[in-house]
């Protein structure tokens, strides 16, 4: 049995990370995925490539596809999308509003050649709107939607700091793959095709909804003499450090929670704790051996009380302070007795040897016809009665043309003349 997309073919013309990295969710899921690129290739190839056009970062996010390259710049190319996109479910494209138009591989003219195609446009900024024709990528989307401010970090000049991963890419990559399969789901419904928009600036918005949403009640206390605070700053021509501490401030009321749910420094490392109930944080408190000392447990506390809120700003430091006095592994040691919600904090280079990683099976054995053995992050999800990822590592640079050309009814001459006129790669 394949997986539970076995049967879906999906037409990929991708670049970066965002739909590559949803084309990918997909072929996870068993679809057949094509992924198009132009004769330059994705320009993910060169990033920190040791081996020429064949970089990890671009294995990493298009492992289990096909390759084909076109050039859709090319009226012939462009008639070949048009005959072989009857035998596709989903199309997939992320390029600024009006590329694919320009491309002919818009949803109104692919649709003629099959009227229930699921079809996924993701924009940097959306269709409409002032900023729709801006061009768009993760660090841009980080910036505008407020996620980099949000992550409070600032670099050695005083600049805010992207975050490590590309998030608002992956996300968005996530968010097109359950929309297609939320669109083929209906469509077996309905026979309806769909048109699905995504874009990094939504998704960015999406997981800063606690930040950018209006809960008027709340939001009178804590958020609006804030954005006056930060407003009055700005017109007074102050710098981002001083923005910035005028914002971290709106967390000074979270100081006692956030005891429990932050990162420490501790003799060989650094710990995580995550306590988000009143029960754990009790568990990480008899690790510490401080029943009983914190001022949260105090029934008359109160975060908004500047008295308590230097209680627990001094209560905090302390804790601090006793998280340097053990290791990693006497600490958690200490929080697994008592079933705390805490780890060690780990870097990412270690976790391919990681011992629940390798015993929950996250990892997957692939080799790539010119780089040879490779290992990957698997699936991100398991299903019991369908088989979810792939033993096909990523392409080469237009490595299925003729096989899945060929499938299609091209004859060898017909692939020929399409490479003379400089359609195919």
């Amino acid at each position: 049995m394949g997986g539970p997309l076995e049967g879906i073919k999906v037409f990929e013309v991708s670049q970066i990370l965002a739909a590559p990295y949803g084309g990918m969710m997909l072929a996870d899921l068993g679809a057949d995925v094509l992924k198009v690129e132009s004769p330059d290739g994705d320009s993910t190839r060169i990033l920190g490539a040791v081996v020429p056009g064949e970089s990890k970062f671009f294995h990493v996010v298009n492992r289990g596809k096909r390759g084909l390259v076109l050039n859709l710049q090319s009226p012939e190319a462009q008639e070949l999308v048009h005959r072989i996109i009857p035998d596709y479910d989903v199309f997939i494209i992320n390029a600024r509003p009006g590329v694919s138009k320009r491309l002919r591989v818009d949803y109104d003219t692919l649709r003629q050649f099959r009227p229930d195609l699921v079809y996924v446009d993701s924009t940097g900024f959306g269709t409409d709107g002032p900023s729709a024709e801006r061009s768009g990528s993760d660090v841009v989307s980080q910036g505008y939607s407020g996620l980099m401010a949000n992550n409070h970090k600032l670099d050695e000049h005083g600049a805010p700091q992207m975050m490590s991963i590309a998030i608002g890419d992956m996300s968005t990559g996530l968010a097109m793959a359950m929309g297609v399969c939320a669109a083929l789901f209906r469509r077996q419904l309905s026979g309806q095709g769909e048109f699905i928009q995504t874009s990094l600036l939504n998704s960015a918005l999406s997981l800063l909804g606690a930040s950018v949403g209006r809960h008027p009640v709340q939001d009178a206390i804590t958020r609006d003499p804030m954005m006056e605070a930060l407003l009055a700053a700005r017109q007074a021509g102050a710098d981002y450090q001083e923005l910035m501490d005028i914002h971290e401030g709106q967390r000074a009321i979270a100081t006692a929670f956030l005891t429990y749910y932050g990162t420490y420094v501790v003799q060989d490392g650094a710990i995580v704790v995550g306590a988000l109930t009143p029960r754990n944080q009790a568990q990480i408190r008899a690790a510490l051996g401080l029943t009983g000392e914190d001022p949260m447990e105090d029934p008359e506390f109160d975060a908004l009380d500047p008295e308590w809120e230097a209680k627990a700003q001094a209560f905090q430091e302390r804790v601090r302070q006793l998280y340097r006095t053990k290791t990693m592994d006497e600490w958690i040691e200490l929080m697994d007795e008592q079933g705390a919600p805490a780890t060690k904090v780990n870097f990412p280079e270690e976790m391919a040897d990681d011992e629940q990683v390798q015993a929950m099976g996250y990892m997957i054995d692939l080799d790539h016809p010119l780089t040879g053995p490779e290992q990957m992050v698997g699936p991100i999800l398991r299903m019991t009665n369908s088989p979810t990822g792939t033993d096909r590592p990523s392409p080469t640079l237009g490595q299925h043309a003729d096989e899945v050309l060929g499938e299609h009814g091209l004859t060898a001459d017909e692939i020929a003349s399409l490479r003379a006129a400089g359609a195919l790669g």
